[in-house]
């Protein structure tokens, strides 16, 4: 079986076409674990349950600890428990990232308008802002142990 020219040209244009589509795809898929920028803890981005990510501290660095200190005794300022800390949550995805949501930063107690994206090498872009002024950060991906 042999494809005319013309079918051939709109087989090809058809599957460039979706292309910006399935990098679109994958830029939302901030699923995983990932390093902090300082590389002292690890952060993992699950479902909330609505398709939205929800991203929790799931692990702390021993060496990053103040001398005697578990990261299991690592508290927040207002008292919780760091690791299993809820900081990323409330996002909306829209049309290259997920944008809407919140990041906290339990070292000083505030929380951030946040966006979120999967870059292509497999990390994760992440940006706190307040107001029009953000502060961009690149989480490298865990690979597992």
């Amino acid at each position: 079986m042999t494809l005319s020219k013309s079918t051939a040209l709109a087989a090809f244009a058809l599957a460039a076409s979706a292309l910006p589509a399935l990098a679109q795809a994958s830029s939302h898929n901030v699923f995983g674990t990932f390093y902090t920028e300082a590389g002292t803890s690890r952060v993992t981005i699950e479902d909330c349950g609505d398709g939205s990510p929800c991203g929790r501290v799931s692990w702390i660095d021993p060496d990053a600890m103040a001398p005697g200190m578990t990261p299991e005794e690592a508290r927040t300022k207002t008292g919780d428990p760091v690791i299993g800390l809820l900081m990323l949550e409330g996002f909306d995805k829209k049309r290259s990232d997920w944008r809407g949501g919140t990041i906290y930063d339990p070292e000083n107690d505030k929380t951030y308008a946040a966006r979120l994206k999967r870059l292509g090498d497999g990390d994760l872009e992440l940006k706190g802002c307040v107001g029009p002024i953000c502060q961009t950060q690149v989480w490298e991906a865990y690979a597992g142990e």
